[in-house]
């Protein structure tokens, strides 16, 4: 019986054995999974790391354009307009320039400034404000003064002593008026 418990006893110390090494390999295979997936996730944080600074960076380079963009936006803005409005200073130059002007030649040429003047402001949607006769509205006038009339309702607008003018709808500069004051 001795050598029947010999036996047994090697047999189970071999199959120990075997199961020492098996779960010695599947720990080899375990740990060679986890290397590789380590590694695979370090691949993907270094990728997600570079996608990270590129859209840094390109959101650096649009930022920069889209400054130098508005700046260059800002210094040639009224470009055009200006290049308008050299045919009108042309014009001016040209009528104080000759020498024999009698008044009908003066007063034609000034009105065919004033004229171009009136076409360049057209064309930039610069509106004259002329409010004779209107209700007075704080928003697009100025009351300079206050004047009695029978004539006129009050807060009237009764005289413009300087035009007023609206860019595209907004006041670039108020109408000078005198109001008719109410008869209180």
């Amino acid at each position: 019986m001795t050598d029947d418990k010999k036996e047994k006893n090697l047999s189970e110390d071999l199959d120990q054995n075997e199961d020492q090494d098996l779960s010695k390999e599947s720990t080899n295979e375990e740990s060679h999974e986890i290397d590789a997936q380590a590694e695979d996730l370090l691949v993907q944080i270094e990728d997600l790391k570079n996608q990270v600074l590129y859209a840094k960076a390109e959101a650096e380079n649009i930022r920069r354009r889209s400054y130098e963009e508005a700046d260059k936006t800002r210094k040639f803005a009224i470009e055009g307009f200006s290049q308008e409005l050299l045919s009108v200073k042309d014009s001016l130059e040209a009528s104080l320039s000759s020498d024999n002007v009698d008044n009908k030649t003066l007063i034609d040429g000034v009105e065919l400034t004033l004229k171009q003047l009136n076409a360049v402001f057209e064309k930039f949607n610069i509106i004259e404000v002329n409010p004779i006769g209107e209700k007075f509205d704080p928003n697009e006038h100025q009351a300079m003064s206050m004047v009695e009339s029978k004539e006129q309702e009050p807060n009237t607008v009764l005289n413009v002593l300087q035009k007023g003018y609206k860019l595209n709808d907004r006041v670039i500069r108020p109408a000078m008026v005198s109001v008719v004051k109410s008869n209180d």
